[in-house]
């Protein structure tokens, strides 16, 4: 066991602070320990999570999800849910961590359900914190995070690369933004739990990434905090067998359809996006500028212009997706740019018909009218293309394919009010 301090990093969202006591119920919690013959250490780290203070007002239920040990684990989990009422001991046949935590969540009925991994390499103490930021409606899914600065990690530089590394893939590859995908120390809403699980395909180690993708995606809220972290030295994860088999999780993802939810995602604000479509319009604009200056020094001035205006067309649509819009999923970049350059085509034509107009002016007036023409022009394809970006290029619709994993789900379990959410 080691110490740990909890540090929120969920972007503009405000940290969690223990809740001050009170008569509203208790919030349960089921958490849940995943072991594969651990008959070495069950014992120790049950008693330790029981003697642990986790917060006023918590609930909390140990259960034992044992992937097919073949050793004294199941033996020893049972004597231990036998001697305690708050402890509960479940057997799966198959081996599969990610399969533990999903069958043990899906049948809870707690507030919160929750896993720490036996090793208790992350402090008892953080779920506290997780439990209050979800109940109070600050975050929906909340993790620990031992990629964060100023954290006391204490692990092998093979791992610490490997690690950082894998988490850097699927900023890149996955668009996402936690820190953190496999620290093994989680919590989720009970909707959130119930919503997300039925779309996880994964049973093994890539589970955690494949929820956490699918949650941010579907707009659930993420909340890390920081934890200080000792490396279990007699762990038994082959690192090189798992990170490969991660890879494949991460391309097949990055390659899935739509995924199934019944969430509400909040509606943006348009004050906000306004403004950040102003932000990305400038940098465009000084973009296009440059790449135009540059252009006509190797080729002529309509064939810059048309480079120029292309690339910083490109750009801008990619910038909006993000920025402005908020769209972290990799999925239709292509389908997002296409519809980007439909709409900046139909912007175009609102300018080229402004140019139209003021070429038949004349007179000491014309320049003048010209401008305003222009300028008329400019604000109106300004406020269409936005229009188009909001509603269209970027606007989160319903549609009929879904996930694959969310066949089964769908076709027994439907979620009241479930939608599909395109990966735009």
């Amino acid at each position: 066991m080691v110490s740990m301090r909890y540090e929120s990093s969920a972007g503009n969202q405000p940290a969690a602070h223990p809740a001050a006591p009170s008569l509203r119920t208790p919030t349960t919690v089921d958490l849940v320990v995943p072991v594969y013959n651990e008959e070495a250490s069950l014992a120790v780290s049950i008693e330790t999570l029981l003697a642990a203070d986790t917060g006023r007002g918590i609930e909390v239920t140990i259960i034992i999800a044992d992937n097919a040990s073949t050793d004294s684990t199941p033996r020893i989990a049972a004597a231990l849910a036998a001697e305690h009422p708050n402890v509960e001991y479940v057997r799966l046949e198959q081996k599969g961590r990610g399969r533990a935590l999903s069958r043990v969540w899906q049948s809870s009925t707690a507030d919160i359900v929750a896993y720490t991994d036996v090793d208790l390499a992350t402090d008892i103490r953080v779920l506290e914190p997780m439990v209050e930021v979800i109940r109070s409606g600050l975050a929906d899914v909340a993790i620990a995070s031992r990629l964060q600065p100023g954290l006391e990690i204490e692990r092998g530089i093979r791992r610490e690369i490997i690690s950082r590394c894998y988490n850097r893939l699927l900023k890149l590859s996955l668009g996402v933004g936690f820190s953190d995908a496999q620290c093994g120390f989680k919590a989720l809403s009970q909707r959130a739990a119930r919503d997300l699980l039925p779309q996880v395909e994964d049973s093994e180690w890539f589970f955690d990434t494949e929820l956490l993708a699918i949650a941010e995606w579907a707009g659930y809220r993420i909340h890390e905090f920081g934890t200080d972290w000792t490396d279990d030295p007699d762990s038994s994860v082959d690192v090189v067998s798992t990170a490969w088999k991660d890879i494949k999780g991460i391309v097949r993802l990055r390659t899935g359809g739509r995924i199934r939810t019944s969430h509400e995602v909040p509606a943006p604000n348009t004050g906000a996006q306004i403004l950040h479509f102003i932000d990305v319009g400038i940098i465009s604009t000084v973009l296009y500028a440059v790449l135009f200056l540059l252009g006509i020094q190797f080729v002529s001035e309509p064939t810059a212009n048309i480079i120029a205006l292309l690339l910083s067309t490109i750009a801008n649509t990619a910038l909006n997706r993000g920025h402005t819009f908020g769209v972290r999923s990799p999925h239709r970049r292509l389908t997002s740019q296409l519809k980007g350059l439909a709409a900046f085509g139909l912007c175009l034509a609102f300018t080229s018909a402004g140019l139209a107009v003021a070429d038949g002016f004349s007179g000491p007036w014309a320049t003048v009218g010209t401008l305003a023409v222009l300028t008329a022009a400019n604000l109106a394809a300004t406020v269409v293309r936005f229009v188009l970006m909001r509603t269209w290029v970027f606007a989160r619709g319903s549609h009929q394919s879904v996930h694959p994993a969310t066949t089964t789900a769908a076709a027994g379990t439907a979620l009241p009010n479930d939608k599909d959410i395109d990966h735009v």
